[in-house]
């Protein structure tokens, strides 16, 4: 299979490219490199602020507005960017017809794929593999979720390629083809706004293992009961290992790598389980590369030390769930900074274990955070603010957190009331942080 695969599935088609961020775009310039008179259509709810690629294309059409779904059932072929949810229509179109640059990609190239999902953990355990990976076999490529479009790296693809990739729910949602090797770390309430339900998350981040075949690889987490559900329910083809273990991870692990956590053993021993069923790759030659690896911004991430108070950055944090884990990673937490954009998740098995925990003082932020507050009744032994401003927010931790304790943002919420993505919002608290200039270290 090769990139002539996915020509002949775009050849003659009339095409929609449904949302036009970074993946329509990358999806535009293929098509037009490879086919450069076929039809295609772009709609995206918003303006286009940069329509320079094919103002003076004859084939292309805009649809932008609030209108933008409404001819989907036109086209021959639609690709689909991740964020744009259907579940408001899915049951008025024919689904036959969606798919995306994930479900193209690994129609072309699931030989060579190792694929990780999971609600939390992806982007660490995927930059891992492809950290070992890469120190052996120098033509490896990582792309995905992790912000670089599948097809941008189609052209460096060899039949020697290595390819990581980290994928999201929104992408595995329409694919119809599963990765060679295939992680699922875990299944937690998350993006309830953009499924009908968690039902149809779960199946949508199960969708990496749905389609394989009985040479490909299934690595998941048996201590996770959804993950356990839905491959009782649903058995798939290929072989079935429940490759996490601390013993594992530890196994290869000294003091001095780098991530904190039992999550990151999580992690470390799935990556380890799936460089395992890669040929070539001598499992007992990859120790020293651990220790190497760089943590990605934002999990976990310490900023410095200000007036001895210690400052993380754990922005990516948006479920309870990752928030008790990165507290009980640091375990030293005066201050934990919680909220966010609410998307209906389950905050209470987060509130009780903030009740039992040695954490101070909780500064809330957003719809979540309000929604946070009004269960932390039973809080009685901490201080509780709400503040709107993550400036306020800042002065109050330094305010209040104890001298050499940490203060933690892990938001346990999405960013998007007052932010771009997670990203921005670590990148506005590690500069406000760092505006104090003081005692840094």
């Amino acid at each position: 299979m090769s990139i002539s695969t996915i020509i002949n599935k775009l050849r003659n088609k009339k095409i929609l490219l449904l949302g036009f961020g970074k993946e329509g775009a990358s999806g535009y310039a293929f098509i037009r490199k490879h086919l450069p008179q076929i039809p295609i259509t772009i709609a995206n709810l918003h303006e286009l602020t940069d329509t320079s690629a094919f103002t003076n294309d004859p084939n292309t059409h805009l649809l932008i507005g609030e209108h933008y779904l409404d001819t989907i059932n036109n086209y021959d072929i639609v690709l689909k960017s991740p964020g744009i949810s259907l579940k408001n229509i899915i049951h008025l179109i024919d689904k036959d017809k969606i798919s995306s640059q994930t479900d193209l990609f690994l129609q072309a190239f699931s030989s060579q794929c190792i694929g990780v999902t999971g609600t939390k953990g992806k982007s660490t355990t995927a930059s891992l593999i492809f950290h070992i990976l890469n120190n052996l076999h120098p033509n490896s490529l990582l792309a995905g979720n992790i912000g670089i479009p599948l097809f941008d790296i189609i052209e460096q693809i060899d039949s020697k390629t290595k390819i990581v990739l980290e994928l999201s729910s929104h992408q595995l949602e329409f694919i119809r083809k599963s990765p060679h090797i295939s992680i699922l770390l875990n299944l937690f309430e998350e993006h309830l706004d953009h499924y009908n339900s968690y039902e149809d998350y779960k199946l949508a981040k199960f969708n990496i293992a749905r389609y394989q075949s009985e040479n490909d690889y299934f690595i998941y987490n048996a201590a996770d009961p959804q993950i356990v559900f839905l491959l009782n329910e649903k058995p798939v083809k290929s072989h079935c290992i429940s490759g996490f273990s601390s013993e594992l991870a530890n196994s290869y692990l000294t003091d001095s790598f780098p991530l904190k956590g039992e999550h990151n053993l999580e992690n470390v021993s799935a990556a380890i389980t799936a460089l395992s069923c890669v040929e070539d790759v001598d499992i007992q030659n990859i120790k020293d590369f651990f220790h190497s690896f760089k943590p990605l911004p934002h999990r976990l991430e310490f900023i410095g030390k200000f007036d001895d108070i210690l400052f993380y950055n754990d922005s990516i944090s948006t479920i309870p769930q990752a928030s008790i884990a990165a507290v009980q990673a640091l375990k030293n937490v005066n201050t934990i900074i919680l909220g966010g954009f609410d998307r209906g998740i389950d905050y209470q098995p987060l509130i009780d274990f903030l009740e039992n925990s040695e954490i101070e003082n909780i500064i809330f932020t957003g719809e979540a955070g309000k929604r946070m507050l009004l269960l932390s009744n039973n809080l009685k032994d901490k201080q509780l603010f709400f503040k709107d401003s993550y400036s306020e927010i800042v002065f109050l931790a330094k305010k209040h957190t104890k001298k050499g304790s940490i203060c933690l943002l892990s938001p346990a919420a999405a960013s998007y009331d007052q932010f771009q993505n997670f990203e921005h919002r670590g990148e506005v608290f590690r500069e406000l942080v760092s505006e104090q200039k003081l005692d840094v270290q």
